[in-house]
């Protein structure tokens, strides 16, 4: 197969952890045949600083024109001013709205070689495997009005929390669709007992569910589901939620791993599927630009070569590829080979290059 992929590495570590995704790429071209065509572009704080934007005309092209779009991070202490007009993040979030990209999938899942690698105790953590679906397009990062302003009495901000009937119903069918290829449980995260937007949330889930009559429906406010995740993580199977929720509950998911630099994500523009669609959907690790350790060669790649595998298996449908790759990582991480991030049980620490080089020698 020929594809076509745009590199989006971005700000801080993005570059350092992209190489090493590219490294594994050149490894499954190597094994099974494919040509992957790359094609790099600015977005972030770099673009801000040549184009004056984040997320330049030509970048758009350059997805546009692509099959997949793999994706480092943005942002840093360079551009994190709060009177700053234009900020990195706005490069993703437009990306984001441009292609449509509302389902953002994130896997979470416990190696049981890194099982003491997590703060949490052992007898917490095994069996943990779920998936955590965030819609990526509405709420409140997206919702009008939204704005600052002075008046005399003081200084005011608002956010308005907005979702459509249909923005909600397309994430839970991508859940329940999800739910009903594992276990079939599916956990829908709202907070109904003091948003209007969650209580339209909560009805819409209870009728997309007699669609789905095989899956096990449960209603869990946020503040409980936060709780749970710690409490009893490996009752969870899919979590769907709208776009902030989900952005708090995955960074505290990521715990479970033992770091966030092991967690990938996809953000689809359609259901999820083996064949290759023809919307173009966005990899990226979940961390993000990890300023403070940047150029340093100690950022953990995985999390980045994990989303390169969801690329090659939703994107492509390279089914044995992407199995190929998450192998590689599990056999590795067996090893003893850690980054430093995952050090905590000791092990063999290496740097972002090594752990791609051994990975990549794994395929």
């Amino acid at each position: 197969m020929r594809a076509s992929i745009a590199v989006l590495p971005g700000d801080g570590i993005g570059p350092d952890v992209v190489a090493e995704s590219i490294k594994v790429l050149h490894a499954i071209s190597d094994r099974f045949g494919h040509e992957f065509s790359l094609q790099t572009a600015e977005i972030g704080g770099g673009s801000i600083d040549k184009y004056g934007d984040p997320l330049p005309s030509q970048t758009i092209e350059v997805c546009n024109d692509s099959d997949a779009i793999l994706f480092g991070a943005v942002g840093g202490p360079k551009w994190d001013d709060p009177s700053n007009n234009v900020r990195p993040e706005d490069g993703i979030l437009a990306i984001r709205k441009s292609l449509g990209l509302f389902a953002n999938l994130r896997p979470v899942k416990v190696y049981p070689s890194l099982i003491n690698s997590s703060p949490l105790k052992p007898e917490y953590l095994k069996g943990v495997d779920m998936l955590v679906l965030r819609e990526l397009t509405g709420g409140l990062y997206f919702g009008k009005p939204k704005r600052r302003w002075n008046t005399s009495r003081g200084r005011r901000g608002v956010d308005t929390l907005k979702y459509t009937e249909s923005e909600i119903e397309r994430i839970l069918r991508v859940g329940f669709e999800l739910a009903m290829g594992r276990r079939k449980k599916l956990a829908s995260v709202d907070k109904q007992n003091v948003l209007e937007s969650s209580r339209l949330w909560r009805e819409i889930a209870v009728e997309v569910s007699y669609e789905y009559p095989e899956v096990e429906l449960e209603h869990i406010l946020v503040d409980n589901a936060a709780m749970q995740l710690i409490r009893n993580p490996a009752d969870f199977d899919v979590i769907v939620s709208e776009n902030t929720f989900g952005d708090i509950l995955t960074d505290e998911a990521s715990v479970l791993s033992g770091s966030m630099g092991m967690l990938p994500s996809a953000s689809l523009s359609t259901l999820p599927g083996k064949k290759r669609s023809k919307r173009v959907s966005l990899y990226e690790p979940i961390h993000g630009s990890a300023p403070d350790i940047a150029g340093k060669g100690i950022a953990n790649p995985i999390g980045s070569i994990l989303s390169t595998a969801m690329m090659l298996r939703l994107s492509f449908g390279m089914v044995e590829e992407a199995d190929a790759i998450e192998t590689a990582v599990d056999s590795v991480l067996s090893e003893g080979y850690r980054t430093a991030d995952i050090s905590g049980d000791g092990g063999d620490v290496v740097g972002t290059t090594h752990m791609g080089d051994v990975i990549a020698g794994q395929i």
